[in-house]
């Protein structure tokens, strides 16, 4: 059984997850979240700031970029996801909770990176 939390809430800068609340970015894993994610390049997604997500090998890999959209996804990233069979979906934040939400409690293995401001 895949463990999975829904999001209660978004707005710019914070998001509320089983009744707590983070300022920070973040990535929720099946059965937890990890607010200390930090990426190399603060707008650019790269390999190496995926290296908790891989190893799980998730279905889907949800990517939040921000409120207006403006963190990208390096071409390396969407490569590995292609070639492993990795479903990527790279949409604002706002859209990104959404998707998590609408995935959440199915039998996929659903990762979600989340940017929450800019």
């Amino acid at each position: 059984m895949v463990l999975s939390m829904k999001i209660e809430s978004y707005s710019f800068g914070l998001i509320k997850i089983g009744g707590q609340e983070y300022k920070s970015d973040l990535t929720i894993y099946p059965g937890h979240v990890d607010d200390k994610w930090w990426r190399k390049e603060g707008h650019l997604l790269q390999m190496e700031d995926l290296t908790g997500v891989f190893p799980l090998k998730p279905d889907v890999l949800i990517v939040g970029q921000g409120l207006p959209g403006l963190m990208q996804v390096d071409q390396k990233v969407e490569e590995y996801c292609r070639g492993n069979g990795i479903r990527l979906l790279v949409v604002p934040t706002e859209k990104a909770v959404e998707e998590y939400n609408n995935s959440s409690g199915k039998k996929e293995k659903v990762v979600a990176c989340l940017h929450l401001t800019c």
